[in-house]
């Protein structure tokens, strides 16, 4: 795990490349700390850099960026490849030479040997840049579920690219903001894919390949393989299917040559994987939070769990206190502004503090298996569809009601689906925020958005709008930074790719059965998850930020808010009247509206 950075021009000399690559690449230094390198081709025309956090092959062997012998490709690597074992093998029987036991290696030759065909034969969560010397392409490669970014800026026939934004800012290569970024942050609570807070700035879409050809063209394709369409209708098999491909997962993911523990919170997903790690790898570390405020103390959970595995258990208490002392850091990682992460954060920074460099986490089993409200709520936004959409303008107007939000469903788009389930503010609101039209509002934020189909408001949907929207845009963007920000790996079992195929071949009426949130996940491994575990209330790894930002002046003193709307609103939150995550983008809009 790494971060990466690069630059390809027909217009700047090499030494500028070089520098502007050099200082990209400090700017990442936190995602990078134990190696770096810079390579520049002889024409002085692309340069990689790379910022290295060595996780499998310790040694200089792993230094990037990296060629094979002949010098026919490079890359600048960000993840990891937990099939490359298989691949290396299948590589050497036609006769590729390998010199280092890195995954690094295994693309290079896949590439040389395979083309860009190779990029979906890649099982792992990876963004990498790959420069074939034959024919002077620059490639940029995402994984298929999106869980590590890449980001490039293209200006002048030049192409730019980074693991984060900020390293764009540091080298000064795009600094001008995207005025939009407040709307987006106040409806959604973080930047939406592909769009960024800098102007021109986006994201390779998951499962897609930028080809850059020497003449400056370039082309954005999808390599991903079509999903199954064949449905598993037996219940039995299904839970074996799982009960193979999750344990399968978690057994190659646990490869490491640095130290690999598991995050545990105490809920179904983190006492999972933490159980079947442990069946796999004795001894491993595991690390939970708790709290002073009863209502999130989740200890008597994890204890179900950890009196069942032989590893040690490193537990942190966090306080008010800690919040406030680290709050300035915390908004440093973010790297775009969001709602969500400070969880992740503080989690990885002890994490780190106890000698882990890597982790696994549970992201991604609520969107498969119906862990949130949304699951049952989709049927009556289905019902809510049929109604005329002219209905729904009136709801803007009611300030306060739970049901202002009523007033999306008057657009006919997923994106309106979607905030109508989990957005923070409507159109109004946000005009009169930063002081615009409602016009202005819907035209961001709807303008790219594919229309709403009523007939599928099933849980399959749901499924789509969490995994899609929810999850690609707030958690895996959160976690990968508020984790790397430490020097700290996040590998997520439940998003491996035959994992995510064999899932999606489920039939709806098994996967999502009996209306109880995970049950076929609970089914399939209940002789291991204790029950004290399972059947409980659902919670979600949740920090007491509702009473930790009340308390903090920075936060509740309406004095530094510009605006009659956000004095009140804040005014509200005072008084406990607003939920914490509006009032932190309120927060984080001051300065900038």
């Amino acid at each position: 795990m790494c971060r990466i950075a690069g630059l390809v021009s027909n217009r700047l000399h090499k030494a500028e490349i070089n520098k502007a690559v050099s200082i990209m690449c400090n700017a990442l230094q936190h995602g990078g700390p134990d190696d770096a390198g810079i390579y520049c081709s002889e024409d002085g025309r692309v340069a990689f850099g790379h910022r290295r956090l060595s996780i499998v092959d310790l040694s200089r062997m792993g230094h990037q960026p990296m060629a094979d012998n002949a010098r026919n490709a490079w890359i600048s690597f960000n993840g990891e490849i937990y099939n490359y074992q298989e691949l290396k093998a299948q590589l050497q029987k036609i006769g590729a030479a390998f010199v280092t036991g890195t995954d690094t290696e295994v693309i290079i030759q896949a590439y040389l040997h395979w083309g860009t065909k190779s990029f979906a034969m890649l099982r792992g969560m990876f963004a990498f840049a790959l420069y074939d010397t034959t024919n002077g392409c620059v490639y940029l490669v995402r994984d298929t579920t999106g869980i590590k970014p890449l980001y490039y800026y293209i200006q002048n026939q030049q192409l730019s690219f980074a693991s984060e934004i900020k390293a764009f800012k540091a080298a000064g290569i795009a600094t001008e903001q995207d005025s939009r970024w407040p709307i987006w942050l106040l409806a959604f609570g973080h930047i939406p894919e592909p769009c960024t807070t800098l102007k021109h700035v986006s994201n390779i879409p998951k499962g897609y390949y930028l080809c850059w050809e020497k003449n400056g063209n370039y082309t954005l394709t999808n390599y991903t393989a079509p999903l199954s369409t064949n449905y598993i209708t037996n219940v039995q098999t299904a839970r074996e299917g799982l009960s193979h491909y999750l344990r399968a997962a978690v057994n190659r993911q646990l490869f490491a040559d640095a130290p690999i523990g598991v995050f545990l919170s105490g809920g179904i997903d983190s006492s999972l994987l933490t159980l079947l790690a442990d069946k796999e790898r004795k001894q491993l570390k595991t690390i939970s939070l708790f709290f002073d405020e009863k209502k999130y103390d989740e200890r008597q959970y994890q204890n179900a769990v950890v009196s069942k595995i032989s590893g040690k258990n490193i537990t942190h208490l966090v306080k008010q206190h800690n919040f406030e002392e680290h709050l300035p850091h915390i908004l440093n990682a973010m790297d775009m502004p969001t709602t969500d992460g400070v969880n992740t954060w503080f989690i990885s920074k002890y994490a780190r503090q106890g000698g882990l460099k890597a982790v696994l986490s549970g992201i991604g089993a609520d969107e498969l298996f119906g862990g949130y409200p949304s699951f049952n709520r989709i049927a009556y936004l289905g019902y809510l569809r049929a109604l005329p959409k002219a209905i729904f303008s009136s709801f803007s107007l009611l300030n306060g009601s739970k049901f202002k939000k009523l007033a999306y469903l008057k657009h006919n788009n997923t994106t309106a689906d979607y905030l109508f389930l989990r957005g923070l503010f409507t159109p109004a609101d946000i005009a009169q925020l930063i002081n615009t039209t409602e016009a202005e509002i819907n035209d961001t934020l709807f303008a790219n958005a594919q229309l709403a189909n009523p007939h599928h408001y099933n849980k399959l949907q749901a499924a789509w709008l969490e995994t899609n929207l929810y999850m690609q845009n707030q958690l895996l963007h959160d976690t990968d930074v508020m984790s790397m920000s430490h020097g700290l790996e996040v590998r997520v079992p439940f998003l491996d790719e035959d994992f995510l195929q064999y899932v999606s071949q489920i039939h709806p009426s098994i996967r999502f059965q009996n209306n109880r949130p995970k049950q076929l996940l609970i089914d399939t491994f209940k002789d291991i998850l204790p029950e004290k575990v399972w059947n409980r209330p659902k919670m979600g790894f949740t920090f007491p930020l509702q009473q930790w930002m009340r308390n903090n002046k920075a936060i509740t003193d309406e004095a530094m808010y510009s605006g009659q709307a956000a004095k009140r609103l804040i005014g509200k939150f005072n008084k406990g009247q607003l939920h914490w995550a509006r009032a932190f983008a309120l927060y984080q809009i001051q300065g900038h509206v």
